[in-house]
């Protein structure tokens, strides 16, 4: 069962996201650029990669062709990308 969606005011609280796919006219560098302001102006404790689902979600709807639509789908597969094991623990071989 699939659960319901947060509100959009907890997703994107100051409207970012929806502002950019209502604009014509966006570049890619541009939505990355709404894109960033939105994650960093999140509240404290509030972890963008988890809301990126729900965010995208909601804007499943949207022109297809938006380059925000882009920009979501790249947030979706970097969230999902494991993690890369660094340092001097990476490359023991025990």
């Amino acid at each position: 069962m699939n659960e319901p969606l947060p509100p959009l005011t907890e997703i994107d609280p100051r409207g970012l996201i929806a502002d950019a796919f209502a604009m014509e006219g966006l570049g890619l560098s541009e939505c990355r650029t709404i894109f960033l302001d939105w994650a960093v102006w999140l509240p404290d404790g509030v972890d963008a990669a988890a809301l990126l689902p729900a965010l995208s979600a909601h804007y499943a709807h949207m022109d297809p062709a938006h380059p925000m639509r882009q920009v979501l789908n790249e947030g979706l597969d970097t969230a999902e990308a494991p993690a890369r094991r660094g340092g001097a623990k990476a490359r023991r071989r025990d």
